[in-house]
């Protein structure tokens, strides 16, 4: 066997894997900052039109079901804390608690993204859509006693869907790479307490996921 041939089938130095750990996280940092970019513009558009639009926007409380993107948002966080637990378990060499905890995340994540579906249904079944208000629901009748402005409702429809929307997207695909790596490293056991950059990494991307829907419910759903 050739000498290049050994080398391309011995595994990695410790100082080798430290490099590609740092190089993945350099990379999830700067994928982040430009994510922080994009809410940022997302969140700055929907305060200049509800606060620079000619009318008041109904309250939250009137239009959303606040109580259950609460408890959603209890979810969040939950899951949040999970993963901190992951990543301490595998810290730690505990590849039982790794699988337990690193699941819980996913249940808590998979969660969240069903209870967001139910209530865009519950929001459009009472006729708060992206463009309005549909004719002949609920809302349309506020509308019609003078309680709710339709013209606020339609910018107010618009940058509702598309931050949540947006915000679910990723929490979706952070659900699918965990699943991802939950049955090709996590189950295995592939990660040890030296090599867990992917837990590590997948934990920066959900934490700031998190993060940024507690900014949306705050300015969103309770101011």
């Amino acid at each position: 066997m050739t000498t290049a041939n050994t080398d391309a089938m011995r595994p990695p130095f410790p100082a080798e894997r430290g490099v590609d750990a740092y190089n993945t996280k350099l990379g999830m940092w700067v994928f982040l900052a430009s994510e922080v970019m994009f809410f940022t513009a997302l969140i700055g558009s929907y305060i200049i039109l509800r606060f620079g639009a000619p009318g008041e926007w109904a309250r939250p409380g009137v239009v959303l079901n606040v109580p259950v993107t609460a408890f959603n948002t209890f979810l969040l966080i939950c899951s949040s804390v999970s993963m901190v637990k992951a990543y301490a378990s595998i810290a730690d060499g505990d590849q039982r608690m790794l699988k337990i905890w690193f699941l819980v995340t996913i249940i808590c994540g998979a969660a969240f993204v069903g209870v967001q579906g139910f209530e865009y249904y519950h929001l459009i079944h009472r006729g708060f859509l992206p463009s309005g208000v549909r004719e002949g629901s609920e809302l349309a009748e506020l509308v019609a006693k003078g309680t709710l402005s339709e013209a606020s409702l339609g910018l107010y429809g618009s940058t509702f869907y598309t931050m949540t929307g947006f915000h679910g997207f990723h929490v979706t695909c952070g659900v699918i790479s965990m699943i991802y790596l939950y049955f090709t490293k996590v189950l295995p056991g592939k990660y040890t307490q030296q090599n867990h950059g992917g837990v590590e990494v997948v934990g920066l991307y959900w934490h700031f996921v998190d993060l940024v829907w507690i900014i949306l419910f705050t300015i969103v759903y309770l101011i």
